[in-house]
């Protein structure tokens, strides 16, 4: 099979029809009659899963994977990219802020670049200021914390050729931070700018944001831990030095300084950093439980593909 075009479904009724239509017409302009649409039900609330099935009844090229419950994003996305088969395959988004068509610009500049993966940037990030400036501050943070070039405003889209796929999909965590997962597997990568609708509202709040940057840095980067040693080093050594300090004092004037106050204040001050160090390591702590019990990161229920059996007996 030459494509494979990959999406998920979480609160997707409202575009899924004209999201396969597109898609098709995409493929078929793109490789013929050799491709396939897999859509990943990620345990949506409306009835996403039913418009999906019945696009199996009437087409042979689309696959629908319904997990047994909502797992994440990412997860879903990674187990729609191990139920793909073609020898390209191109990852979007299926509400529609992401155009389908964008497939055949990115074959073009796969072909041109001689690239294992397009994938997209948005040209100016949507929304206002409080989502431009958390971005911008995520992508910072994370970039900074753990090493891993991940562009500015990456979005879902992408097109990626069959040993790139092969080569993601072979990562076992079951933490998924899927943006990482992206940049780690290597390969040549080549970007696309483009621009982003707006079809509907971020299911990310603010407090989803921030626990997504924590996931994202402490899947892959060990910097936090190896800054509580340094902190408290530097804790250690101030520590020191005060207490010469407080030392030499009492040998010079023979009294003991006073510092009821400063002494409430360092209480407050160290043991709010021995709860938030305790924290960090509790964070990697909590990922290596999760790690070691091996558990699938999604769970399939059911897979829907279109059955000329049943089609006769119609």
């Amino acid at each position: 099979m030459k494509l494979s075009i990959v999406a998920t479904l979480y609160q997707s009724a409202p575009y899924i029809t004209e999201f396969y239509e597109r898609s098709s017409a995409a493929a078929k302009q793109l490789v013929g009659d050799d491709y396939e649409i897999v859509l990943v039900n990620d345990g949506s609330p409306d009835n996403s899963l039913d418009i999906a099935v019945k696009l199996t009844e009437n087409d042979r090229h689309v696959v629908v994977v319904d997990l047994s419950r909502n797992f994440g994003h990412h997860k879903a996305m990674m187990t729609g990219l191990a139920h793909a088969k073609g020898e390209r395959v191109f990852l979007i988004d299926s509400d529609l802020e992401e155009d389908p068509e964008l497939l055949i610009k990115f074959s073009q500049q796969l072909e041109s670049d001689e690239c294992d993966v397009v994938y997209g940037v948005q040209e100016k990030r949507r929304g206002d200021v409080v989502e431009i400036f958390t971005g911008i501050i995520f992508y910072r943070l994370f970039r900074i914390l753990t090493g891993i070039e991940q562009p500015d405003n990456i979005v879902t889209a992408r097109l990626m050729s069959r040993r790139y796929v092969d080569a993601l999909i072979s990562h076992q965590e079951r933490e998924v931070n899927i943006g990482g997962l992206w940049m780690i597997t290597g390969f040549k990568q080549c970007r696309h700018l483009i621009q982003k609708h707006v079809t509907s509202p971020t299911t990310y709040s603010f407090v989803g944001k921030f626990s997504h940057l924590i996931n994202a840095v402490t899947s892959f980067s060990s910097l936090p831990l190896v800054f509580t040693f340094y902190t408290g080093l530097a804790i250690s050594i101030t520590a020191m030095l005060y207490i010469i300090y407080l030392i030499a004092e009492y040998s010079l004037s023979s009294t003991m300084p006073d510092g009821y106050t400063s002494i409430i204040v360092s209480i407050w001050l160290f043991s709010g950093l021995i709860i938030f160090f305790i924290g960090v390591q509790g964070i990697y702590v909590s990922k290596m439980f999760s790690e070691i019990k091996q558990r699938p990161y999604t769970i399939v229920r059911q897979i829907y593909r279109f059955n000329p059996s049943e089609q006769e007996n119609k």
